[in-house]
């Protein structure tokens, strides 16, 4: 998972967690981790939104490069902390690929119950938390896209998968 084309997630995963954002891995690249075989060509996050973890996120997404994703022409953009304060979902686009800030996915039980039951793993050497099979199962069935079905029925494989290898 470390790369593929213009996707290096675990260039945005470092930078992430050297500048200490408090942040769980939700969405395609949770999945993976969890043993998915699909792709994903994109980095989804969930975020805590006080002053100081916004402050932490916006100074990576300048560090990174990040513009707003989807957008014919380049508008000014600047991610600070006062900036992300007013968003809830944001699509951007850096050199390491693409990033979706979420702070409160359809059916994510909120950010703290996100990150209390979230799972840490490690990365390429990168220690980050990525979301519970609970919690993806959660919002994949509230966002109902026909990939989030599919990946509804690859959440029950990885289940009965780690049933028969005695890991829950």
């Amino acid at each position: 998972m470390a790369s593929w084309p213009d996707f290096r997630p675990t260039a945005l995963l470092l930078a992430l967690t050297e500048a200490e954002v408090d942040f769980v891995v939700v969405g395609g690249v949770a999945m993976i981790v969890h043993g998915s075989a699909r792709p994903t060509a994109d980095l989804d996050i969930c975020y805590a939104i006080d002053a100081s973890n916004l402050n932490a996120l916006g100074a990576v997404l300048v560090e990174l490069g990040a513009r707003l994703r989807g957008l014919e022409e380049d508008l000014p953009f600047v991610p600070d902390g006062g900036t992300l304060k007013r968003t809830v979902i944001l699509a951007l686009s850096t050199p390491d690929g693409e990033i979706d800030l979420l702070v409160d996915p359809a059916g994510s039980p909120g950010y703290a119950r996100l990150r209390e039951r979230s799972e840490e793993t490690t990365l390429d050497g990168i220690a980050f938390r990525v979301a519970s099979l609970d919690d993806l199962e959660s919002m994949k069935r509230a966002a109902g896209r026909p990939k989030d079905l599919i990946d509804l029925e690859e959440i029950e494989v990885i289940r009965r998968l780690r049933r028969e290898l005695g890991r829950s």
